[in-house]
């Protein structure tokens, strides 16, 4: 370009405080649109994003928006039809608490049942029970529940009072220009906000003014999204410019925006200014929420107030998750409920024979009282006739037998869940030390499927790896630079910016190339001199990266650290500084970049974020010298498409076979290229994009269309490869999961080559695996894949089978496969017929990785194991696009890691590190299953045992449900003389030792195998329940039924037998003593004795005394004897033949446990070769 062209060219560059155009204008970001993926749509089967961009692109009418008046919140809203800005998270009030609270909790249909037995109890004709006592265990769960929810939503109202509380300067109606403080709950839409630093956004505003003349405010969204990176926003040069107009209220200026929603990612408005109309988008909007930084002040106006802010309509909870053992527990549950019928049945229909053989003589009975001798009115009497009275006796027998299924429990459950929570946020090896973060227990009523974990899917940026970038080498037109060095531990060698008396250096250190360095300061003036310096002048302006300025110990020390949403910009911001080429300034319109040693402005003329569409991101900066370039870096894939190869094929071919060396390492790859627009093309863009940028309708395809125009035909500068670390312990784990049957998926987003690289270096992939690898782009490719991919695979199971059976002679192997499928196959087979030959070739072979998947992928990769098969589902992850996978699996866990937060808000558990994994699923997560399951069939069998009891007492009384137990001991059996112990095993009890358990993964198997759990433990439990109460009836029966002890006084012997027996039966059980559980065990006992001895004393209640009659006889303590060695006989042969000859694997551990050996047992297995071995390749 000519001096004289290049200097009218420049006449084109207007000041940086006024630029042609804004770099505000632009799309979303591909953290941001992942984001907006993971938080606007349902997790599975919504809408794709196009539809969502489509629904955005509609012109805003009047019908369909909101008209706000700037600075006039009367004329906004004239009818005080909008919300005012107090928000309420509380879910109660003091008038709805109650019917609430008590719908919510009646949602569970047992507490339903339980409702009605306490209902038909209060009739006269079928009054059982005490009407107080029936009442009492229901209202005891339900008072507990209340209790509990109503000092959580308390913390919620005392939150909600000091937010609304907080107060913010807003501007005088009055004309005046002041700005006086108010509540946060008296702002209305239309009035003018000023924020000041480090404050809080009080509601959604639409940006007017900041401090910075050029408009940018920077703002930090953790508490919105959890991402702590600043992000920056604009206010309109239409605005800034009028403001003091505004202000006094001589300008009138409408915002016309669309109507409240929960995208927060997106914002669609209009602004007219004096009749000139400008569009407003996500970038001119700051949300309540967010925290102004590095902004002296920013001036907004409110545009959604309260609950219409995007904050509020986003803060609806999770989807409710229920435990697989919960479910199970249904079954059990109708069979019980099978049980009950039965014996209530029984006994209704034999009180119906006995009524029809005695019809004659129960005139003289006067329990029937069917015959009134007094002469008075019959109506008051009980007897109906024998049909009703067998309709009566049915439902007495079910208010009788109730307990049979029992409503403590739910609350046990509850309490167990809760000191199991306890526990693993205590647990010291779930404790990450480099974030400081302990285990989280977001959601408590799953801790059992931690247990019976089959599927783990992960992510690998942030989960697999540190989510920490560090730059580690470049190809510069074609040239290698991959021998750097760190740099010396003092810093000496280390480049600083020299600013008055102060070295600012960069905050993070990158080890350099010696080559290199020497390239850039002593040989600038060459060819290949220039062509570095353009490269790492790209690395330093093709971002958004902020620099901020952070004091050191050392007054005239500075450290520059760089903020970003993309922590790949940041390393390659890094990486420019180690070269000397340090960003130390950023605003709106221009970048202050130290180029070696020299300080130069470079104005940003134009900004085009990265998007998932085109894959990169470009900048046109005018440059000192008068001339305007374009820097683009994106993706290979896309980057080889928009390059000058005419002039630039050898050094094209160079980079790509740099790019597959630095892939094959498991380094993160990106393209840099430029090209110098001439005075015709910078014109023809900037007419183009001031277009599409105040386009009405379109603006988003539009701006991405002008980003295409204009990247092409660019000069390739170079590549770079950025390292994501492995996180500490991962390829231990996963094999430790693989040992323990659990299959780990990892979906990635990642290139092929990366993840492979990754899959290798975790041991996610192994040199014996064969790889089956699909990568097609039509449906019919897709399927072709897919077939062969089936019949190879059923080739390699019948090869490696034979050639197992020739070794061994029996037996049976296969050769292990690895599927590595890419996003684009996955456009084509998920949510189509193809779906069925994926989950058929998937879940034969052992590892599948998944590359260039997005969100909602993910989500469907889970959703097709969830759909098709009881196995349980894990996923793991750390970014907002991570949230659909978590929300779909049956267990999501968040990583606290770089991303932000917004997976561990989505999640059920949080931790910091994914080998934690290990102990929270192979120690906690089989201890929360063995002790849950025990429990529930404990409860099953407590209560079962007590109701056949009675049941036996009912057949000896004419049927008459008469019972010789106290109802007070009937209520207290469930609630006071069994739970607490139940209770503390649940909690405390360990069948396995922490060490025992990670030393043998395949330990694990027990809960993928329900083998603590299932119908035949259930059948089992249920006999032994019968037989114990067979023998807790009929030997103090057959002692005593020729004597004058009357029914009270074997009521007593009954029940401090059943009480001692169940928990006599319980302590048989317990694999770890320590002085809970024994104070808990017989202290139960105890209570029971003091108890039964407390209601016989008092004489206002029947039975008075009886305990005392039949205690002082040796034959009450001969019948306790008897009942107990009877009762045990049959558990205790189970168990003996159980441990002698049916040994599960579990038993055996616990032998190892007991005897200390084992070192003398991890010697067994033989590796043999397989197939695979010999042949591990790749087929595509």
């Amino acid at each position: 370009m000519a001096d004289g062209e290049r200097t009218a060219f420049g006449d084109l560059l207007r000041p940086i405080a006024d630029p042609p155009v804004r770099p505000d204008l632009i799309s979303l970001s591909a953290s941001a649109t992942a984001a907006a993926s993971a938080a606007v749509d349902p997790p599975h089967g919504s809408r794709s994003e196009a539809d969502r961009l489509g629904a955005s692109l509609k012109e805003l009418a009047d019908a369909d928006a909101r008209i706000v008046f700037v600075g006039d919140p009367g004329r906004t809203d004239p009818g005080l039809a909008l919300p005012g800005n107090a928000v309420r998270t509380a879910k109660y009030s003091f008038l709805t608490f109650i019917p609430r609270n008590l719908f919510e909790q009646f949602r569970r249909l047992a507490y339903v049942y339980f409702l009605a037995i306490a209902v038909l109890n209060q009739l006269p004709q079928l009054a059982v029970f005490g009407r107080g006592a029936s009442v009492l265990p229901l209202a005891f769960v339900l008072l507990v529940t209340a209790v509990k929810d109503a000092y959580e939503d308390w913390r919620r109202h005392r939150s909600d009072l000091v937010e609304n509380g907080r107060a913010a300067p807003v501007l005088d109606p009055a004309g005046s220009g002041q700005f006086r403080p108010r509540r946060w709950k008296d702002l209305r839409v239309g009035e003018v906000i000023k924020v000041l630093a480090d404050e809080s956004i009080p509601c959604d505003m639409v940006l007017l003014a900041t401090s910075d003349p050029t408009g940018v405010a920077y703002v930090q969204t953790i508490n919105l999204d959890g991402e702590s990176n600043l992000k920056t926003r604009y206010a309109k040069q239409e605005t800034m410019s009028r403001l003091p107009s505004i202000t006094a209220g001589s300008v009138t200026t409408l915002i016309r925006c669309e109507t409240p929603n929960r995208n927060i990612y997106g914002f669609h408005a209009n602004l007219e200014v004096d009749g000139k109309r400008v569009s407003l988008g996500a970038s001119n909007i700051i949300l309540r929420g967010c925290e102004l930084k590095n902004t002296a002040w920013a001036i907004g106006v409110a545009v959604y107030t309260g609950n219409e802010t995007k904050v509020m309509l986003n803060s609806s909870g999770a989807t409710s998750k229920r435990s697989r053992l919960e479910t199970h527990m249904n079954r059990e549950t109708l069979l019980l409920s099978a049980i009950l019928i039965t014996l209530c049945s029984a006994v209704s229909i034999c009180n119906g024979i006995w009524l029809a053989i005695h019809r004659d003589e129960l005139e003289l009975s006067q329990y029937f009282r069917k015959r009134d001798y007094s002469g008075g009115d019959e109506k008051y009497y009980n007897y109906y006739g024998i049909a009703m009275q067998v309709f009566f006796i049915f439902l007495m027998a079910v208010i009788v037998f109730q307990i049979m299924i029992p409503i403590s429990l739910y609350i046990s459950m509850e309490l167990v869940r809760l000191g199991q929570a306890y526990f693993m946020i205590r647990d010291k090896n779930l404790y990450d030390e480099s974030s400081n973060s302990r285990f989280q227990c977001r959601a408590l009523n799953i801790n059992e499927d931690l247990g019976q974990i089959r599927y783990v899917f992960s992510d690998k940026t942030g989960t697999l790896t540190e989510n920490k970038m560090v730059f580690q080498c470049a190809s510069i037109r074609g040239i290698d630079y991959s021998e750097g060095k760190d740099p010396s531990p003092n810093g000496s060698d280390v480049y600083c910016v020299v600013v008055g008396d102060q070295f600012w250096r960069p905050k993070m250190l990158v080890k350099t190339d010696p080559k290199l360095v020497r390239l850039l300061r002593s040989e600038g003036e060459t060819q290949e001199g220039k062509h570095a310096r353009d490269f790492f002048l790209a690395l330093a302006a093709c971002n958004t990266i902020v620099p901020l300025i952070v004091g050191t110990p050392d007054p005239k020390q500075k450290l520059i650290d760089y903020q970003g949403e993309s922590p790949d910009e940041q390393a390659l911001v890094y990486a420019a500084a180690a070269y000397g080429y340090v960003l130390i300034e950023r605003t709106s319109g221009h970048i202050v970049i130290d180029v070696l040693g020299d300080r130069q402005r470079f104005n940003v003329l134009g900004l085009h974020e990265f998007d998932s569409d085109r894959k990169r991101m470009s900048v046109i900066i005018g440059c000192p010298d008068r001339t305007v370039r374009l820097f683009v870096k994106g993706a290979d894939s896309s980057m080889f498409g928009v390059l000058e190869k005419s002039i630039d094929l050898d050094i094209i071919r160079a980079t790509e076979t740099n790019l597959h060396a630095y892939s094959s390492v498991g380094l993160r790859t990106l393209v840099v290229g430029m090209r110098e627009l001439s005075r015709n093309d910078f014109e023809e863009w900037q007419s183009t994009y001031e277009k599409a940028s105040t386009a009405l309708y379109g603006r988003g395809s539009l701006l991405r269309a002008v980003a295409s125009s204009v990247e092409n035909n660019l000069q390739i500068l170079g590549a770079s490869g950025i390292e994501d670390k492995l996180q500490q312990g991962v390829p231990e784990a996963i094999e430790s999961l693989r040992q323990a049957g659990i299959r780990v998926w990892v979906l990635t987003g990642d290139k092929q080559e990366t993840a492979i690289s990754i899959g290798y270096s975790c041991k996610l992939l192994t040199s014996e695996m064969t790889h089956i690898v699909i990568n097609s782009n039509s449906e019919a490719s897709c399927r072709k894949s897919l077939e062969d991919a089936i019949a190879i695979s059923s080739k390699f199971v019948t090869i490696s089978s034979r050639a197992q059976n020739t070794i061994t002679g029996s037996g049976s192997a296969r050769v292990p496969l690895a599927l590595i499928i890419d996003g684009t196959s996955l456009v084509h087979i998920l949510e189509t017929e193809l779906e069925e030959k994926l989950f058929k070739i998937a879940t034969v072979c052992d590892v599948v990785l998944c590359c260039r998947v997005a969100p909602l992928q993910k989500a469907g990769i889970v959703a097709l194991i969830k759909k098709r098969t009881e196995d349980m589902t894990l996923a793991i992850g750390d970014g907002a696009n991570d949230v659909s996978m978590i929300q779909m699996a049956d267990v999501g866990i968040g990583i606290s890691g770089q991303e932000g937060r917004q997976a561990v808000m989505a999640s059920d558990f949080a931790m910091g590190q994914f080998r934690f994994l290990v102990p929270l699923l192979l120690v906690h997560g089989h201890w929360n299953y063995q002790r849950i399951a025990y429990m529930i069939l404990y409860n099953f069998y407590r209560n079962a045992v007590f109701v056949f009891i009675m049941f036996w007492y009912v057949l000896y009384t004419a049927y008459t449900l008469t019972t010789a137990i106290t109802e007070w001991s009937s209520v207290l059996y469930s609630v006071l003389y069994s739970a607490l112990p139940t209770v503390v095993v649940g909690i405390l009890d360990k069948d396995l030792s922490r060490r025992t358990l990670l030393e043998y993964p395949k330990l694990y198997g027990n809960g993928q195998r329900e083998e603590s759990y299932n119908l035949k433990l259930f059948i089992l439990t249920m006999m032994d329940a019968i037989w114990q109460s067979l023998v807790v009836f009929f030997i103090p029966y057959m002692a005593y039924r020729d004597t004058t002890v009357d029914g009270s006084s074997l009521g007593d012997l009954w029940t401090l037998a059943v009480v001692t027996l169940v928990n006599i039966h319980l302590a048989m059980d317990v694999f770890r003593w320590n002085w809970i559980t024994h104070l808990s065990i017989w202290g139960s006992i105890a209570v029971a004795v003091m108890c039964v001895i407390l209601i016989d004393s008092m004489w206002f209640l029947p039975g008075y005394w009886a305990i005392y009659h039949i205690m002082k006889t040796g034959l009450f303590w001969l019948c306790l004897l008897g009942i107990f060695a009877a009762g045990m006989i049959p558990r205790f042969t189970m168990k003996a033949l159980a441990e002698y000859f049916m040994l599960n694997d579990i038993q055996i551990s616990r032998e190892l446990e007991k005897f200390g050996n084992f070192n003398d047992f991890t010697g067994t297995e033989i590796s043999m070769s397989t197939f695979s071995q010999t042949h591990p390749g790749f087929i595509r």
